[in-house]
């Protein structure tokens, strides 16, 4: 391991559950994430990968619409994310358009990055050298199938935990 690895972590469909974060969304009042369930096993993985891997190095990278950046960062906190993985409360990201993710990981030296969009890593590609692909969404491969050599699948966090901790 090196002390330059940095780990980029998205929030919805990889730490949030993209069903209920869909189905809070639209049943919730504004801000009201209550409901949005945390993907198994996320926090648990997340706090390994801090502890024996990235340490300070870990961020959420994530984008959304202004009004929706403060709910997912209430929602965070009400799922105490901050205290039970160790990523520091302020090394949170947030941009507006998918693509702004490569600027963000370039500024900030990622080297590591999760995601469930592939089009997301498509923008990641000779920018981040591991890239990960999170219970990928059928229609996403459709469309942008041609990075799938550039990145490697994952359909757990226990899969994402094995396959970092491997490295080193």
């Amino acid at each position: 391991m090196t002390a330059r690895e940095v780990l980029g972590v998205d929030i919805g469909g990889v730490i949030i559950d993209r069903v209920s974060e869909d189905d809070a969304s639209r049943t919730m009042r504004p801000g009201g994430y209550a409901g949005a369930a945390t993907i198994d096993g996320a926090l648990e993985a997340i706090g390994q990968l801090v502890c024996q891997r990235f340490h300070d190095r870990v961020w959420l990278i994530s984008r959304c619409d202004e009004p929706r950046e403060r709910v997912l960062a209430e929602w965070l906190e009400r799922q105490n994310f901050f205290d039970s993985t160790g990523v520091p409360r302020h090394q949170v990201r947030f941009c507006r358009e998918r693509r702004e993710k490569a600027i963000i990981c370039k500024e900030l030296g990622v080297t590591h990055f999760i995601d469930d969009r592939l089009e997301v890593l498509g923008h990641l590609v000779g920018i981040v050298p591991h890239l990960y692909l999170f219970q990928s969404r059928a229609r996403d491969e459709d469309e942008f199938g041609r990075f799938l050599p550039h990145v490697r699948p994952m359909t757990r966090w226990r899969d994402v935990v094995d396959a970092l901790l491997a490295q080193r």
